[in-house]
């Protein structure tokens, strides 16, 4: 379950941080999906893909109330069912972030796409966005780079670890096998300080790829 190379990890946060423009954004923070876009999923990947993403706003209604030590494990189990895969067999594409309707759409998802999924999802349940980062890091096992969310109960506390990798939801401090390289949510942009939040550099916005993940977003609830 290798997510990414070596070399796209070195390379990102240099490119973030090079980057001449800061892009403005509005986040579709929104589990919904249009009756023409449900259609267009039935007709391209069948009935059970329907019933997938159905099951995934069933989940977001009966858990908003719920603690959120338990949203993080609800949502944790819900995701990493799907299959793992890359992007180049997946989408014939060598990077490629998913919206959660694509993913369920498809049944397969590699590392970004979990972790997307994921981070949307605690968001429709009421997680407050500062209690959530899309985190990169290099996976030392694997040699390779990787990505999860992490997750704060309060701005100094230690994150937990929510990856595809395992269904255990641990500590960073835990998680020896993972090296922070930097973070990111729907507010800014952060190059990791050892296991820490870390230092706060940009929006978001710099990151293309999200960009365009948040304009397929906004496109299916149109």
């Amino acid at each position: 379950m290798v997510c990414g190379s070596a070399r796209k990890m070195q390379l990102l946060p240099l490119l973030l941080l090079l980057s001449l423009f800061f892009l403005s954004m509005v986040i579709a923070d929104s589990s919904g999906i249009s009756p023409k876009a449900m259609a267009w999923v039935v007709d391209r990947y069948g009935t059970s893909a329907k019933s997938r993403i159905l099951g995934w706003q069933d989940l977001i209604a009966r858990n908003q109330g719920l603690d959120e030590q338990s949203q993080l494990e609800l949502v944790n189990d819900f995701f990493n069912q799907v299959r793992y895969s890359t992007d180049d067999e997946i989408w014939g594409k060598t990077d490629y972030w998913a919206t959660p309707v694509e993913m369920l759409s498809i049944n397969a998802a590699d590392c970004e796409d979990y972790s997307i999924a994921k981070y949307f999802t605690l968001r429709e349940m009421g997680m407050p966005i500062e209690k959530l980062r899309i985190t990169y890091v290099k996976s030392l096992e694997l040699d390779q780079a990787h990505m999860v969310l992490a997750y704060y109960e309060h701005p100094d506390a230690e994150p937990l670890v929510l990856d595809n990798l395992t269904d255990r939801i641990e500590v960073a401090t835990q998680r020896q096998d993972l090296v922070p390289v930097y973070s990111f949510n729907g507010d800014g942009l952060w190059l990791a300080k050892s296991r820490g939040r870390g230092r706060r550099v940009g929006g978001s916005g710099r990151i293309s790829l999200w960009q365009d993940l948040i304009a397929k977003m906004a496109s299916e609830v149109e």
